[in-house]
């Protein structure tokens, strides 16, 4: 079954944000994450400074899921030498994050990652950012959010597929290059 965005969901994410294009869940919401293997409390304020690229998966133990979890651990520190952090978020419990981690990628897990996953089991996060789908799941959307914490760029994918990462970065790369100068255009 097939399941499409309506324009009208689009929408709704853009009239959600407040003055600073930004979804108010940006803000200071906490969530439990997992992070090498421990549950963390993680707002997305703590991240103010830094460029973050966050992204939405539907559930964990899905087949797409760890092919894009993984790539993105894999080349993590590519995200962090331009001053950048990769948050990944499913409506999945912390317990589930960490079930899902602890199995080796061999049993079709995700190994250890190198970046955070929050759990926004209240779906609030997901809801925020419009990528709330009618099932409960989240659509695979992905958020470039820029030093001062507005969303510069944002994308939302069937479910049937992953994201490229070096699309991404490209994408993280000419935000970071307009930002920094202003005057010109990058394509």
């Amino acid at each position: 079954m097939r399941r499409h965005l309506r324009v009208r969901d689009w929408r709704h994410l853009i009239a959600d944000r407040n003055s600073t294009n930004q979804p108010q869940a940006l803000r200071t919401q906490e969530l439990q994450a997992v992070v090498d293997q421990e549950f963390v409390d993680v707002s997305l304020a703590d991240y103010r400074g830094k460029y973050v690229v966050l992204f939405f998966y539907p559930l964990d133990f899905t087949f797409v899921c760890p092919t894009e979890i993984i790539a993105f651990s894999d080349r993590v520190e590519e995200f962090r030498e331009r001053d950048a952090e990769v948050l990944g978020v499913s409506v999945d419990s912390e317990f589930s994050h960490l079930a899902w981690i602890q199995m080796t990628r061999d049993e079709g897990g995700l190994g250890d990652i190198e970046y955070p996953l929050l759990s926004d089991l209240k779906k609030d996060l997901a809801t925020s950012y419009g990528v709330l789908a009618p099932d409960g799941a989240s659509y695979r959307g992905l958020f470039i959010i820029d030093k001062e914490g507005v969303v510069q760029h944002s994308t939302i994918n069937s479910n049937a597929f992953g994201r490229n990462v070096d699309e991404v970065i490209r994408v993280l790369d000419a935000i970071k290059y307009v930002q920094e100068n202003p005057d010109e255009v990058c394509c």
